[in-house]
C-alpha cells in the first residue's frame, strides 16, 4: 500500500509487543523504506522487534509521572511519564542501532536510535500532558527529521 505521509508515528498501546506479529512486520518494511518514524511506549517496542531485537516482561513495570530518564548521548536526566510492563532487552542490538535513553532507576532501555535510518523511539510518554513536559522537544526532532520546519528543532 502507497502511503502519502511525511512520516508515521507509532504510539502507545496496551499488552505485549510480541502479539502483534503483522504490525511488527509492517513497521520493518516502513524502516526499509526510510519512512521517517517515531515510536512511543509500544510503538519503541514494535520498531524494536521488527529489527529483531526482543522484548521482555519487566517484574514489576514502570508506572507513574515521575521516572528519570538519562540520555545518553548529552548526560541529561529528564523526568518522564511511564505506563508499561515491557522492556526492550539491548543485549543483542544491531550495529546500527543504539541506546538513546536509559531508565535511571533499573538501566532498563528507554530510548533507541537508528542510525542511517530517519527513525528513533522512546518507552516513556513525551505526550503525557497529565504528566511532566520535559521531552516534549522529541516532537521537535521528529517534525525535523520529515522535513519541518521546527524552530525548536534548530537549537
Amino acid at each position: 500500500v502507497a502511503l502519502n505521509v511525511d512520516g508515521v508515528l507509532l504510539s502507545n498501546g496496551p499488552g505485549d509487543p510480541a502479539d502483534n506479529p503483522e504490525v511488527v512486520v509492517e513497521v520493518g518494511r516502513w524502516l526499509e523504506r526510510k519512512m521517517p518514524t517515531l515510536g512511543i511506549c509500544l510503538g519503541h517496542q514494535l520498531m524494536a522487534l521488527s529489527q529483531g531485537i526482543k522484548t521482555e516482561k519487566l517484574k514489576y513495570g514502570h508506572r507513574g509521572a515521575n521516572q528519570p530518564v538519562r540520555e545518553l548521548p548529552t548526560g541529561k536526566v529528564f523526568i518522564t511519564s511511564q505506563n508499561h510492563g515491557y522492556a526492550v532487552s539491548t543485549k543483542e542490538l544491531p550495529p546500527y542501532i543504539s541506546p538513546l535513553f536509559e531508565n535511571v532507576n533499573d538501566g532498563t532501555c528507554e530510548g533507541l536510535t537508528y542510525q542511517g535510518y530517519p527513525a528513533f523511539s522512546v518507552q516513556f510518554h513525551p505526550e503525557a500532558a497529565g504528566g511532566p513536559l520535559d521531552t516534549t522537544f522529541l516532537f521537535d526532532r521528529f517534525i525535523a527529521m520529515m522535513g519541518g520546519n521546527s524552530d525548536a528543532a534548530k537549537k
